[in-house]
């Protein structure tokens, strides 16, 4: 199974859609959202794939929003924080701005644990679990989001043209 992973979008509609197209032709059968959506018509554009967010520090004053739009695109909201189960692997996600929320997703060691807010991308093991950060769809040196393969662990940085 592969996962499409994705973070700091901050309302950049165009750039976001081109890049769920990039993701979904890639074979991914579930999307990841790592916060920093700022609007609830990023929600509206993960579509295709069922469809996973958490939410990010400029995501505050859009948490009503945020939350009617993923109702209604039948998208799982984490909340904050939060992990759930994919072809046996556990996978956790959280924004990574806020300590108290990233510690007790990194404690329970998951497979993987998926986070945003550097918009820089990243790679790499701590203990058991692999870190992953996508890059962002905004404010970055290159835009970038990432396909994971979840039976074989290989993992693909998708450069997004600007």
């Amino acid at each position: 199974m592969r996962i499409g992973i994705l973070s700091d979008t901050h309302d950049r509609l165009v750039r976001t859609r081109m890049a769920v197209e990039m993701l979904l032709e890639a074979g991914v059968e579930a999307l990841f959202h790592c916060g920093d959506l700022t609007g609830p018509d990023i929600v509206h554009a993960c579509v295709g794939a069922p469809a996973y967010f958490v939410f990010g520090n400029n995501d505050d004053e859009s948490l009503l929003a945020l939350r009617r739009a993923m109702a209604e695109m039948n998208a799982v909201c984490l909340e904050w924080g939060g992990e759930v189960t994919l072809a046996g692997k556990r996978i956790a996600m959280v924004h990574g701005h806020m300590t108290r929320d990233l510690r007790p997703l990194q404690q329970a060691r998951p497979d993987y644990l998926l986070s945003g807010h550097s918009h820089m991308a990243h790679d790499f093991r701590e203990g058991p679990t692999r870190r992953i950060n996508p890059g962002a769809l905004h404010r970055a040196a290159e835009f970038t989001v990432a396909v994971l393969d979840l039976d074989t662990d290989e993992l693909r940085f998708l450069p997004v043209p600007k």
